[in-house]
């Protein structure tokens, strides 16, 4: 048991993450304004003001139970974004970024709710109850409200000599949770955006996926649970991090990023001052791509890091890097024997296939480096290139023999020409789950110069209703935003990819789904 903290220690504190916010993190260090190290389990139960009825409600209510509960408060007024608030603030508190599905539930979140703006007013809550059925199921697999792992935390001390992110970067290497989460904690009583960049120092020693996604996530829905809740949803990257450090079974060569990006930055004299404007041709874009894709991991990020220095506009060297990790998905032969799984079968390419994680990872590089500081936004492409060729090391030898879909023959065999009917076919392939006409079809359709939007229709569709192993919200979204930032030449290539991943996913319905419909009658 804690001791209770006295009404003037806890004004005390307060006073202090106040001043800290208004004269920066080293100048509070230097008055010596932050207060003790926090210990793991330092701190009281956090509570979430006037959402907390409604968070106890996502932690607490029987799965069963669940879509009534939530379509009867979204008839009685409660808006669709304060249950995806809630649903994460209950995830960040239930497992605090340490559990699996946890934290890939929490980062389907952002996503249904986007994917949710784009339907017919009567169906739009259907994505985004899909995933809060799948995160109230997981807290009750955990032990359900009794069981939390984010509690309260008190400031750390910080150092007026170090930089606030080399100084989470150190604790975290260190893999000290405590100091880590102290550390974090005296930062975050800054602003949101000191807070990030101070994360992402830390982030940038390791490349592995859900090191990667989860702070990009996490980020992105301060957009609906508020700001002022930055420390709660970044925290758990930290955790993420320190626990990452402690684990036994690490790849070989996890920590080439901390030593290869320092070595990049002084050897292109990076950051440069401003972004880079240079907007090359689709030529350069492609040749890029596939210096990308086809070297090593180290090679890749020289690459990167020399056209950041030439001052290659970052969002064109981000397409090159997004069109590498594309190719992933495209190239792909499948899931082998030895990787199948339940609801992934040998030849599959959904879930956390090398091609859907390389590019939800890329994605969320690209996006953070789009609000980093100049520091962390050249480091966040750097790595991303650096990524996409690691990740093809999985099998490196064969992706770089295997031909990218759509395949010939089968786009010779669409002899349809209309959107509708073209639609038609790639629906029925989709339900066939025949990946190989499904990129065709899509292919030839945006060929034709189609309208894009009925396509994506038609993969919302199944990106709602399938399972999607955990990995369907943040594909489709993936797409999406890529789609938007890719030069015509080369955009159609990521829908293909995404028809082929919906073929490969359809026919194994998500759990919740067919209730919501049918309480919603969408």
């Amino acid at each position: 048991m804690h001791a209770p903290r006295s009404r003037r220690g806890f004004l005390g504190d307060v006073g202090r993450g106040m001043l800290v916010a208004s004269v920066g993190l080293g100048t509070a260090a230097d008055m010596g304004l932050a207060v003790a190290r926090a210990s793991e389990d330092d701190g009281g139960p956090i509570t979430f003001g006037g959402l907390e009825p409604l968070v106890r409600l996502m932690q607490e209510t029987e799965v069963g139970g669940l879509m009534p509960a939530l379509v009867g408060r979204l008839r009685a007024g409660t808006e669709l974004k304060d249950l995806v608030a809630a649903a994460a603030l209950a995830n960040a508190r239930t497992f605090g970024g340490e559990d699996y599905v946890g934290f890939h539930t929490l980062m389907a979140l952002a996503p249904a709710h986007r994917m949710a703006g784009e339907l017919p007013e009567g169906q739009r809550a259907l994505p985004v109850l899909k995933v809060l059925y799948r995160n109230t199921n997981r807290i009750h697999e955990h032990g359900g409200g009794a069981s939390e792992v984010l509690h309260a935390v008190r400031p750390g001390a910080l150092s007026g000599g170090q930089d606030p992110g080399e100084a989470l970067r150190d604790a975290v290497r260190r893999r000290d949770m405590a100091g880590a989460e102290g550390t974090f904690a005296a930062i975050a009583a800054g602003s949101p955006e000191d807070a990030f960049n101070s994360l992402l120092v830390a982030v940038e020693d390791e490349t592995e996926v859900h090191r990667v996604v989860l702070p990009y996530r996490a980020w992105e829905l301060l957009d609906v649970v508020g700001r002022d809740r930055a420390h709660t949803m970044l925290r758990q990257s930290v955790r993420y991090c320190v626990k990452s450090e402690r684990g036994g079974d690490r790849e070989a060569g996890a920590d080439e990023p901390r030593r290869l990006l320092p070595r990049l930055f002084d050897q292109h004299r990076l950051p440069r001052p401003s972004p880079g404007t240079k907007r090359p041709g689709d030529g350069w874009v492609a040749a890029t791509a596939s210096t990308i894709f086809g070297s090593t991991p180290a090679a890749s990020a020289d690459a990167v890091a020399a056209a950041l220095a030439e001052g290659i506009d970052p969002n064109d060297v981000g397409e090159a890097i997004s069109l590498a990790a594309n190719q992933l998905v495209l190239r792909d032969a499948g899931r082998p024997e030895r990787w199948a799984a339940p609801g992934k079968p040998p030849g599959s390419v959904h879930g956390d296939s090398i091609g859907v994680h390389a590019c939800d990872a890329v994605n969320a590089w690209r996006n953070m480096a789009r609000v980093a500081n100049p520091r962390n936004a050249a480091a966040c492409l750097i790595l991303a290139g650096y990524e996409v060729a690691k990740d093809r090391q999985a099998r490196a030898a064969e992706f770089l023999k295997w031909s990218p879909r759509p395949l010939g023959e089968y786009v010779e065999a669409v002899r349809t020409t209309d959107a509708k009917g073209l639609l038609a076919e790639a629906e029925a392939a989709i339900r066939a789950n025949q990946q190989e006409i499904a990129s065709a079809t899509v292919h030839r359709y945006g060929e034709l110069g189609h309208d894009p939007g009925p396509a994506f229709a038609l993969m919302l569709k199944y990106a709602i209703t399938e399972d999607g192993a955990l990995h369907g919200e943040k594909y489709y979204n993936t797409v999406r935003e890529e789609f938007a930032s890719t030069r015509p030449a080369f955009r159609w290539r990521q829908l293909v990819a995404l028809a082929r991943v919906t073929a490969s996913e359809c026919g194994r319905p998500a759990p919740g789904v067919a209730q919501a419909r049918e309480l919603l009658k969408a």
